[in-house]
């Protein structure tokens, strides 16, 4: 579990002041299977951030991801009314109607909508308009995205951060979140492919002419991994997971001649020295197993366009030694790594968090600000924006002397 603090300084600039990590034992792929030591860790990476900050959290965004998720796109239609109806122009309200038409789509009743996100509008006969507002016209289409996650599955994750202690403003994506952090508008207008390698699952959302245009799951990720070690070295998963990190690959070129690791003993028997060699033997083939996964849903997608920004890999799985070479052999297209970006909205980057593993993390922040719609001048023009650490606690406060005492 991985928790962000972002604070705006006295130049207005959002700057990452603490984050923290937390292991967590109660979710499986992407899922909430025990809602204690889901909250536990909530609690503990939320705690360790605000240590580091100096600023107490009441609320956050909360990245939701898994096999829960499922999207699709839809259409939607309106005529359009316009501002003065003999220049027929268009407005936000006809553009907010065509945007709900093409929401209005039957879902299981299991399922809620997590986000309609517009890819492309027309008008009248006039196709790939990014904005049509003030344009002139008789027909309003519009293409989404939508973005759907189970209904217990979303209550669920709600239910423990708001018993640990925190209200949930809205669940967010968790691949769009780490696209927001570690994508480059060039290659989301080029078309890029996101390949989050989570623990339990990877995340996969594909931007195609500047907007999502596919996300699926696939049910596999590093948690799969560091069994596979586990169970093929007879060692405990916590040892499996640390080999896996110091010493995992899975490019025959990052290998070195007659490099060894020593693998620690179970039961008190003595460390063994094996071949680095046999680890990449073991991680190799889940790895490439992962990535024709994606590739076999790639395939089956009707894309207008080659993806020319590539592929992203983002995630904790992604800082594993050799992954963007063995991605570039399997997608026959350019990878990269996803690591935060630093711009001029964001700073307080760090080398540490500049990081695949904090992307869905820093990407909330930033999808919290935007979605917002806040300035570091709201927030504050002297910088103490945080210095207001209870402030429902006092308004209580006050209320209560005033009836008691006045």
């Amino acid at each position: 579990m991985c928790a962000v603090i972002g604070e705006y300084n006295s130049n207005g600039i959002l700057e990452i002041t603490g984050t923290g990590l937390c292991p967590s034992t109660g979710l499986r792929k992407g899922i909430v299977v025990n809602i204690e030591a889901t909250l536990r860790a909530v609690s503990g990476a939320i705690e360790a951030a605000e240590m580091m900050s100096g600023r107490e959290v009441h609320n956050c965004w909360t990245g939701v991801g898994g096999s829960q998720i499922n999207g699709f796109n839809s259409k939607g239609v309106v005529a359009i009314t316009g501002k003065k109806r003999e220049t027929r122009e268009i407005g936000k309200e006809d553009v907010a109607r065509v945007i709900e038409a093409a929401r209005a789509v039957v879902i299981p009743m299991d399922r809620q909508i997590l986000e309609v996100i517009p890819q492309t509008f027309t008008v009248d006969d006039q196709k790939g308009i990014r904005n049509p507002l003030d344009m002139i016209g008789v027909r309003l289409e519009s293409e989404v995205h939508i973005i759907t996650c189970t209904v217990t599955g979303g209550q669920n994750l709600v239910k423990c951060v708001n018993r640990a202690g925190f209200r949930v403003n809205a669940l967010v994506l968790q691949p769009m979140a780490a696209g927001t952090a570690v994508l480059t508008r060039e290659e989301i207008d080029l078309g890029v492919v996101l390949v989050d390698l989570g623990g339990g699952t990877t995340d996969v959302l594909v931007y195609a002419e500047g907007a999502p245009y596919s996300t699926f799951t696939i049910p596999a990720g590093g948690q799969q991994v560091t069994n596979d070690i586990s169970i093929i070295k007879n060692i405990p998963i916590d040892t499996a997971e640390k080999i896996k990190i110091d010493a995992g690959c899975c490019w025959e070129g990052n290998l070195e001649d007659n490099e060894e690791i020593i693998v620690p003993g179970v039961g008190g028997r003595p460390p063994l020295s094996i071949p680095r060699s046999q680890i990449h033997a073991i991680i190799k083939p889940r790895m490439e197993e992962i990535f024709n996964m994606v590739k076999e849903k790639l395939d089956k997608l009707n894309l207008s366009r080659p993806l020319g920004g590539g592929i992203v890999l983002t995630g904790g799985g992604a800082q594993l030694s050799g992954v963007v070479e063995l991605a570039n052999q399997i997608f026959k297209l350019p990878a990269r790594i996803g690591s935060p970006i630093p711009s001029a909205d964001l700073s307080g980057l760090v080398e540490e968090y500049r990081s695949p593993s904090y992307a869905t993390a820093i990407g909330l922040i930033l999808e919290g600000k935007k979605r917002e719609g806040l300035s570091g001048q709201q927030q504050g023009n002297d910088g103490r924006q945080g210095e207001k650490k209870y402030p429902e606690l006092i308004e209580k406060f006050k209320t209560w002397l005033k009836e008691e005492f006045l």
